[in-house]
């Protein structure tokens, strides 16, 4: 399998540098993209819009939870996209698979099988932890669906607004942050709240939020990775 290009998002550096590692012992040729923010992840699908795989963490700057995944799968739905997390709940393991991922791979993991995970996801196949989770979805897997669907029509520069709006910033704030006028950025909140049907920006925070990973579910996800570079 050789020539493909993988683009690796994680913001922990010594982490995205050893899961390269497990790219390149997966597919020796890979050309790797680097992105360490939901901003540098939408940098990396412009810059390579023919990637054959994404490997995405669930917290990174600019991102909440699974609101990214729910951007990929909306703008570049052939991109396959598997999370690479140190969360193992397997809620959250069940809500990636129903949000769109093909493969979920604990941090904890060894890069051989982070290496054999990548195989079978660029073979046609998924890649998901045991479970042993109910195949129905619940009323709330349900209504993350609906959700993500929405945030997933999102333009990239909507989908950016959205993530600052979030974060706790003001309409003037966002414009120089993306160099553009506070009536662009008006436009783009108006676009956002019809598209996410909620009638202001604090609802259009709450939703974007809906798709986080909480404290609970997150377990050691802020602890320091465990795998090492090969």
């Amino acid at each position: 399998m050789a020539g493909h290009a993988v683009i690796v998002a994680d913001d922990h550096p010594l982490f995205r540098s050893a899961l390269r590692g497990a790219v390149e012992q997966a597919l020796p040729d890979a050309q790797v993209t680097e992105a360490d923010s939901a901003q540098a992840v939408q940098a990396a699908v412009r810059m390579v819009p023919d990637a054959d795989l994404c490997t995405l963490d669930l917290r990174m700057p600019g991102a909440y939870g699974f609101s990214t995944l729910a951007f990929l799968r909306g703008n570049h739905p052939s991109l396959p996209v598997v999370i690479v997390s140190a969360v193992t709940d397997p809620s959250v393991i069940r809500r990636a698979e129903t949000l769109g991922a093909v493969g979920y791979i604990p941090k904890s993991a060894p890069p051989q099988v982070i290496a054999q995970s990548i195989q079978r996801v660029l073979a046609g196949d998924t890649a998901f932890p045991d479970t042993g989770a109910n195949p129905t979805l619940s009323p709330a897997e349900t209504a993350d669906q609906a959700l993500a669907e929405r945030i997933a029509s999102l333009t990239p520069q909507q989908f950016r607004v959205l993530t600052l709006l979030a974060d706790g910033l003001l309409n003037k704030q966002i414009a120089y942050e993306m160099n553009v006028t506070e009536a662009t950025i008006k436009a783009h909140v108006t676009a956002i709240l019809r598209k996410l049907k909620v009638s202001n920006r604090t609802a259009a925070v709450i939703a974007a939020r809906k798709l986080d990973v909480d404290d609970t579910e997150a377990g050691l996800d802020g602890a320091q990775p465990q795998m090492t570079a090969p």
